[in-house]
């Protein structure tokens, strides 16, 4: 297992654009109205590997009882909370102390107990979780390599992470950055085409942290499925990693 690097992870500037959305992360007509549509595509993705990982019974509502997750760019945690639901001990980690805030008292809200932490996971030497999981993140870090390298010292020993992140291919750019920003559907400048990963480039990152990477699915969009997964990786991407 890699261990964590103490070299930055954060962009200052991307950490202060997803602070500034904070305030209504949790309003699925909002700004993050997307990740609201992602989160069920994602967490059926989750729960089917979650089941095959640690050979559950499908049909269990807390499948991750016992189990410590760590969800690494958790924004206001939209995914710590149906984590946490499913009977994992979670952290969230966030680079903007905004998220945090809103994540914290929308848990309390509902009754939940995640464990809040903002700052680089790079410098927090978090460790020892069964599950870590970072959705739509590391094409918004400054060090990919190190960024990895940490989310692999979080790993417990047979643990399992989860991974999601936009391909870099002519459709994301045109569909993902160009249309999706000026129709509003996502702000303006979350998205920096040059910073998407291909599967081909994350499985070689992955492999100088000491991970494996599975066989990716993709998230792709149609009018009839909406957001669905599927073969075609075009779009965006989320994989299963497991320790080398």
């Amino acid at each position: 297992m890699a261990n964590a690097s103490s070299t930055a992870t954060i962009r200052p500037e991307e950490a202060a654009h997803f602070g500034t959305l904070a305030a209504d992360w949790w309003d699925p007509k909002g700004s993050s109205a997307m990740l609201h549509r992602l989160n069920p595509v994602r967490l059926s993705f989750i729960r089917e590997c979650v089941d095959a990982h640690w050979a559950g019974d499908s049909r269990s509502v807390r499948p991750l009882q016992g189990k410590r997750a760590l969800d690494v760019g958790c924004g206001a945690g939209l995914l710590c909370e149906p984590l946490a639901r499913l009977g994992a001990a979670v952290t969230g980690v966030d680079a903007a102390r905004e998220n945090v805030a809103v994540a914290a008292a929308h848990a309390a809200g509902g009754g939940l107990t995640i464990d809040y932490r903002c700052g680089d996971v790079a410098a927090l030497g978090l460790q020892g979780f069964d599950l870590v999981t970072s959705m739509e993140v590391i094409e918004h870090v400054a060090d990919k390599a190190a960024f990895l390298s940490a989310l692999a010292g979080a790993l417990a020993p047979g643990g399992l992470m989860v991974l999601s992140t936009p391909n870099r291919t002519a459709r994301s750019r045109l569909l993902m950055v160009e249309a999706a920003e000026r129709i509003g559907m996502v702000p303006r400048g979350t998205h920096h085409w040059d910073d998407f990963v291909t599967p081909e480039e994350l499985a070689v990152l992955l492999a100088q942290a000491g991970l494996t990477m599975g066989e990716p699915r993709g998230i792709a969009w149609s009018p009839l499925k909406g957001l669905h997964l599927s073969g075609d990786l075009a779009l965006n991407y989320i994989v299963t990693v497991t320790s080398a």
